[in-house]
Parts: C-alpha cells; structure tokens; sequence
C-alpha cells in the first residue's frame, strides 16, 4: 500500500484537539473522513503529536497508507475539497516509503506561542494569540527562560494528565521575540525540542509571564525547576496562542529537488 506524508494547518477553535474522539469535532477525525471518501478502505492517519482542544497548527505531519496510488498534488486538492469548509488545510503531499512515520521518525518537533499586551479587546487576532493588559520585560523572561534549556526532569511544567513514561526531557532552544506593533507589543516564544511533555509550553509560557509581569525573578523559574513539583508551576497559559509550528525529519518529506 503507497504511503503519503501530509503536512496540515489548522485552527484549533472548532476542535476538541487533534486525536479522534467518538462523537467529538476533532482535526484528526475529520481528515480521515475526508480520506473515506477518496478511498474506502483506509483506516486511520497516524499524526507527528497530540494538539489539545484550541491549539492551532502550521506545520503538524501526518502519514496515511492508501489503496491505490495518488498523485500527490491531487491528494491534497482532493482532501482539501472534501474538508470545506472546515479550517483545515492540507499545504503539501509527498509520497514516502513504508519507515517513514510521521511520529518516530520525527528528530525534532518546534512550537510557537503569541502573546500580545494590549489593554483594549482583540478584533483581527481574537482566537489566536494569548493577550494580557499589562507590559512585560523581555529581558526579564529570557533570563527566566535560559534556565529551562537542556536536560532536566520537567516535572514542575507537566500535567498530572501526562501519559509520558518519563518527566525528563531536552529542551533544545527557547527564543523569545518582541514585535511592536503600533496598537500592540508581541512576544512570540520559539521552542524546540524532540519532544514534549503534557502542557509543557504553556507551563513554560505562563511561568514566563509571570517573571516579564515582574511577579517573579528569572531565578524563581530555577528554583519551580527543582522543585520536581506541579504545585511550584506558574499558571498554565490558555491553548489559542499555541501552534505546531513545524516537525522535522533526516529526510523532509516535502522538500523538493
């Protein structure tokens, strides 16, 4: 059976997050109906991660064994017409061979998280980023931040819904970018790693907050670090200023020539 990768941008509003659910929205489920039309006898796709009910995607990866060979262009244009007019895309296709999983063969999984600071209420960018009222020091976060970079035992930063079999992890990078926008100031959180615990990011995130906010050091993040302990966590920020941004692979399956 032809195996294709899929790369998938969606909004996480409408959805009760990526993985079927019986009788729930879900992005997953609803690309496998799509499937169904194109091809009666495929079962399930099989996504690069879990996204949570309100987290959006720009990059998530999945992978689909199909009957019968597809044109890869005409697979994404025929998935795409049979997902209206959900905010669901497929950006690309590519054939790939039978290793390739979406899941395990993925070396390293990056995610973005927006927050805005703007008193008045949102218009343009309502549903998709995190806002707060007050200002926040950049310096101060990522201070805050560098403490969070490298091998540790991510205990504090992990639901008590983790099904991860370790809470240790090896956080790659942690950027932190500030856009000033004339009605808004930005700052967009770029986090790599191989792979994530439950609400790891948006541990992150809201602890961050709250050192830019000034209601704790850079250095209170070292000590929530240590604790090894979920009650020492800032708050969990919400899901809408989530995104998968991006998985990547030895062999992209969509890079072209």
């Amino acid at each position: 059976m032809p195996r294709y990768a899929l790369k998938i941008e969606y909004h996480g509003g409408p959805f009760n997050g990526w993985q079927r659910q019986e009788g729930q929205p879900t992005v997953q489920g609803s690309i496998e109906a799509a499937l169904a039309v194109l091809d009666k006898n495929v079962e399930k796709i099989q996504g690069a991660g879990r996204t949570d009910t309100g987290v959006h995607a720009l990059g998530q990866v999945a992978h689909v064994d199909l009957s019968a060979p597809w044109e890869p262009f005409r697979l994404s244009e025929a998935l795409n017409f049979h997902l209206k007019p959900k905010p669901i895309a497929i950006v690309d296709a590519a054939q790939v061979d039978e290793t390739f999983h979406a899941r395990f063969s993925a070396l390293e999984r990056r995610y973005i998280f927006r927050l805005l600071t703007r008193r008045a209420p949102l218009v343009h960018e309502a549903g998709l980023v995190w806002q707060v009222k007050h200002d926040l020091d950049l310096q101060a976060m990522r201070d805050g931040a560098a403490h969070l970079l490298g091998h540790h035992d991510f205990t504090t930063f992990r639901s008590t819904m983790c099904q991860a079999k370790s809470p240790v992890k090896t956080i790659e990078t942690i950027d932190i970018e500030q856009i000033i926008a004339p009605t808004y100031h930005e700052f967009r959180f770029d986090i790599r790693a191989r792979s994530f615990l439950h609400n790891q990011v948006r541990s992150f995130v809201g602890t961050l907050e709250r050192v830019g906010a000034g209601n704790w050091q850079p250095g209170d993040v070292k000590t929530a670090l240590e604790a090894k302990n979920r009650a020492a966590c800032g708050p969990v920020c919400p899901p809408h200023g989530l995104y998968l941004a991006g998985v990547s692979y030895v062999n992209d399956p969509f890079e072209r020539g």
